[in-house]
Order: structure tokens, then sequence, then C-alpha cells
């Protein structure tokens, strides 16, 4: 399991690098402004992706529980069904999309509502809105390819695959913005990308699982109801997250100028390649999840449970204080001239509730998904977005984009708190003993990597990028010997010390 963990973050390495490197070229390039208008389509365009009514996810369970068990024949007539619904969805999508590119015009761009894009952006966003409308529903189908290799534990080879897909990215958008600064490139680079990706998995996928093939021949009506009523609670998860973390854009829109919408969307951005490390880790376990209960070994992921989630606290809590000191730094060097403080502001507030909802969102949720329980968590999430969506509309008028900011936190709390306990009921573990092995050592194991932040920014004014890598360098330096020294020392699930004293002891015996 942790080779394909480690696999899937070294694919979240290389999307962070291609993240950090596109999103300064690409607000330098369009401006504050117009990158707002982008940030409002990506948002517009959200919606529109609960259509595919969670059966990706699907696809990976009942692929994974019937390849676990070595059935070909069941597994194709999951994929082949799961084909035909995201087909026939992907079409509504195009259609309700129509339907919400009249409202984005009429309100945003036509409406008067913004008037400081200048000559010829609306049309561009208008072009860049239609193409985004085909991306989304082209990706129903498109990524289906990944469930395969997800089912099959093949994540060194989807990883590849999605990698060279990131790499082609940034390849494609700064040629093209290059070119021109134009929402409509952007837009097309995100449809090429999609389609490269799926013409290169399906054909390696042939391949290396040449028994499971996507095709309509293998579909079995009788499978609808199984799948769909997974997918119907998985949608359910999709459509929470899409009104906690996609949506905020067109309540900023609705009420403030489009370059507020930039400013919001450049102290969120962050947040998306950090949950993505975390998600890296339920890629695996779901399916795990799935195999362990098919093989009637359930007791198993009591521990899987209890490992994992000290390890991706552990990561949260790494990078998480390291963005709550020195995030609007960061933010400073990162975006360049188009930071405000107010960016900085915003990261820290968003960063708080992460801290509890992200190990939460890792593992936990992962886990019941696996295990046939989406239930309960999807109808969480669900209210969790309700919440964010209601209280961000509220609070914006009063306290602006920190209303919205707030909108985001105190929902992911309560939800974070929800998922702990239905999860510690569901594999039998206390919650004392969760809260005790995860974090019983872990806070006072923060102590010095956090006085050291604190230290140098108070007293080295640290700005700029080196000041900023050295500090981060010197910060998780002191953090793993904290963690490999006091956290896991001794620890019952993975011993770092015993594992780091016997390669010193190895190496010793080798010279």
């Amino acid at each position: 399991m942790l080779k394909n963990v480690g696999s899937n973050w070294t694919l979240n390495f290389v999307q962070i690098l291609v993240f950090m490197v596109l999103t300064r070229f690409v607000v330098d390039t369009l401006g504050k402004p117009v990158f707002g208008v982008w940030e409002t389509i990506v948002s517009f365009i959200g919606p529109l992706q609960l259509l595919i009514l969670g059966v990706p996810m699907a696809s990976v369970r009942y692929v994974a529980e019937h390849v676990s068990a070595g059935d070909t024949e069941k597994a194709n007539k999951a994929l082949s069904t799961c084909l035909a619904i995201t087909l026939a969805m992907g079409i509504v999508a195009a259609l309700v999309g129509i339907g919400l590119y009249f409202g984005f015009d009429a309100k945003y761009i036509g409406g008067g509502h913004w008037t400081d894009l200048g000559a010829g952006v609306p049309d561009d966003a208008r072009i860049a809105f239609a193409v985004m409308i085909a991306t989304v529903a082209g990706g129903f189908v498109m990524r289906l390819p990944y469930g395969v290799y997800d089912a099959h534990h093949d994540f060194i080879a989807r990883n590849l695959i999605m990698a060279t897909g990131f790499l082609l990215k940034l390849t494609l958008t700064v040629s093209l913005l290059s070119i021109r600064a134009s929402l409509a490139f952007l837009a097309i680079v995100q449809i090429a990308v999609l389609a490269v990706e799926f013409i290169v998995a399906t054909v390696v996928s042939r391949r290396r699982h040449g028994g499971v093939r996507l095709s309509l021949g293998s579909f079995d009506r009788s499978l609808l109801k199984d799948v769909l009523s997974f997918s119907i609670f998985a949608m359910l998860l999709n459509m929470g997250a899409l009104l906690a973390f996609r949506l905020d854009a067109i309540v900023i829109g609705w009420f403030r100028a489009s370059e507020e919408v930039a400013v919001y969307g450049i102290g969120n951005k962050v947040f998306e390649p950090f949950i993505n490390v975390l998600l890296a880790i339920g890629m695996v376990v779901m399916p795990l999840a799935t195999a362990l209960k098919r093989k009637g070994e359930e007791g198993e992921l009591r521990d899987i449970f209890l490992k994992w989630s000290k390890i991706a606290m552990s990561i949260v809590l790494m990078l998480g204080f390291y963005l709550l000191i020195l995030g609007p730094q960061f933010l400073e060097w990162w975006i360049g001239d188009e930071y405000v403080d107010e960016c900085g502001r915003l990261l820290q507030i968003l960063m708080i509730s992460f801290l509890f909802f992200l190990p939460m969102r890792g593992v936990a949720l992962p886990i019941l998904m696996g295990l046939g329980r989406p239930g309960k968590p999807a109808i969480g999430l669900l209210v969790m977005g309700i919440a964010n969506l209601a209280l961000s509309v509220l609070l914006i008028r009063q306290h602006g984009l920190t209303g919205v900011a707030l909108g985001t936190a105190i929902p992911n709390v309560l939800f974070a708190a929800y998922v702990l306990t239905v999860t510690c009921r569901e594999l039998d573990v206390g919650l004392g003993e969760f809260l005790s092995y995860v974090l019983g050592r872990a806070l006072p194991g923060l102590v010095l990597p956090v006085a050291l932040l604190l230290a140098l920014k108070h007293w080295a004014h640290v700005e700029g990028f080196w000041p900023l890598f050295l500090s981060g360098l010197g910060y998780v330096g002191l953090f793993g010997l904290c963690w490999v020294f006091f956290v896991f020392r001794g620890d019952r699930h993975l011993d770092l010390h015993a594992k780091v004293m016997e390669k010193v002891a190895a190496r010793r015996g080798d010279e």
C-alpha cells in the first residue's frame, strides 16, 4: 500500500510544480479582472459535474470487487454499464450547460455587472464557457479508464499517464497564452489534455489489463440499479464538495467585482494540490477496503484506519502550520504584484479548518465508501456544502471575503467531527483511542518546529524565495526528526525510529 500511496504522492509533486508555475503565469498573463472571470467560469461549470452521478467512484468499487474475486466477466459488465450511464449523462450535461451559458452571459457578461473587463474579453469568455461545457460533458467518459487502473491497484502506470498530462498542460498553456492572453485558449488546453490522456490510458489499459475493457459490449441492464444506488451517494459527496469548494466564485461574483473573485481564488488556490495529497491516500484506501471486505478481513481495516489517519494528520500538520505561519509570505512571493494582504488572511482562516477536514476526507471517508457505507458521509458532506453556501451568502454582505472564508471553515470542522464519529463506530474504534493514538504525541511534537518558524518569521523577516525555501527546509528537517525520534517512536503500526536505526546499523555493518 505504501508503494501505491508513494506513487500518488510523486504525482502530487509533479502536479504541485505545474500548478505553481501555471497559476503565477496565468494570473500575470491575464491580469486579476480576467483571471476572476476564468475562476467564475470554472465555478459555473462545476454543477455539471454532478450529472455524472458518482459513476466513476462506483466503477472503482464494483470493478475492484470483481477483480479481487477473479471474475473478469462481471468486472466487464460493471464497467460497460458505467460507460452507458456516463454517455447518457454526458449528453444531458451538454444540454444543461447550454442553459447555464445563457445565465452566465445574462448576469455576469451582458448584464453590466462587470465593467472592468476591456474590449474583446466578453466574447472570449463566451467561447471559453462553451468549450468548458464540452470538456465537462466529454470528461464523463474520458475519466472512466482510470477506474480500471485503480481497481487493479495499478497506480504507478496510471500516475505516469496523468503526470504526462500535467506536463502537456503546462507546455500548451504557456505556448498558447504566450501567443495570445485568451480565455478561449485556456479552455481549449483543458479539453485537449483530457482527450490525449483518454487515448493513452485506454491503449495502455488494453495491454496491461486486457481482460477488462472499456466498451458497451457487456452492458447489463440488471446492474443499473446496483450501480446507480451506490452512485447516488457518490453524487451527494460530489454535490457537497461542489457546494463547499466550487461555488464561492459565483457567490463573490454575484455581489462583488471580478477582481475580488481573483483575490479569493488566490487565497484559496493553494488548497487544491493540498487536498490531492490527502486524496492520494484515499485512492488506495477505498479499493483496498472493498477487497478486504470481499475477503472477510474487515478487522484489518481498524489498523489501516489508525495508521493512515496518523500519517495523514502528520502531513496536514507539517504543511498546515507552515502555511499558517508563513502562508502570506509564500503567497506574496508566488503571486507577485497581483498579491494583496487579504489573500494571506483568507488562506490562514481556511487552513485552520482544513487541519480538521483533510485527514477525515483522506482516510475515514474512503474507508466508509469502500465498505459500502456511503450514506452517512454523503449526506453529511451535502449538509456541509449547503451550510457553506448559506453562510457564505449571509456573511459576505457584512464581512466581505472574510465572511466567505468563514462560511467555508465552520462547516469543514463540523463535518470532520461527524465523519470521525461515524467511522469510529463502524470500525469499533473508541474516539478516545483514536485521538490518543493520532494526536497524543503529534501535538507536543509540533512545539519545536512551530517555535522555529515563529522565530524565523519575527526575527529573520522571511521574504522572497530563498528565505522561504531555507526556512521550510529547516522546518521540515526539524519536523522529521521530531516525528522519527518522538511521535512515531515505538509506534505499534509504524515504528519509524526502529526502521531508521535498522538502516543505520545495516549501513555500519556494510562498512
